[in-house]
């Protein structure tokens, strides 16, 4: 289940989170939670059980009803757990978005978007060399039977 980690923004176990989750040169971990702290606009989720948070996943919130995935990172030694598939499942469950967007530079993380039903789209070559990903899953409307 995933809880909101505004109160808990700054402490290490969120911090530890968020450093393996920021991927632009430019963006700092202190950047990153500042954003958090003072941004009303993106919120941060955390998913945890017996009091230890496994991961996080950092998002906003935009006015075309998408919801555009900033961060997502689950603890290394609980990957392949189903963790990250849970929190964006979540997300779909209680923001019934019309878009779920993410960007990546891992083709690891894309090929993960691609398994969940995202288009993965290449933005090209970034000046670091880096190929960039978009990710993109567009939520399906289902039409209530009369």
């Amino acid at each position: 289940m995933l809880i909101d980690l505004t109160p808990r923004i700054g402490t290490a176990e969120v911090n530890e989170l968020l450093e393996y989750a920021v991927i632009e040169e430019t963006e700092t971990l202190q950047q990153t939670t500042e954003e958090y702290r003072n941004s009303p606009g993106l919120q941060l989720f955390g998913w945890e059980e017996e009091e230890l948070l496994l991961g996080l996943v950092g998002f906003e919130e935009t006015e075309d009803g998408s919801l555009d995935i900033r961060h997502i990172a689950v603890l290394p030694e609980n990957r392949g757990k189903g963790y990250a598939r849970g929190m964006i499942l979540e997300l779909l469950t209680a923001r019934e978005p019309r878009y779920l967007l993410a960007e990546t530079e891992d083709e690891v993380a894309a090929d993960f978007y691609r398994a969940l039903g995202f288009m993965v789209y290449s933005l090209g070559v970034n000046a670091a060399g880096i190929e960039m990903f978009r990710c993109v899953y567009e939520v399906e409307e289902f039409e209530d039977e009369e």
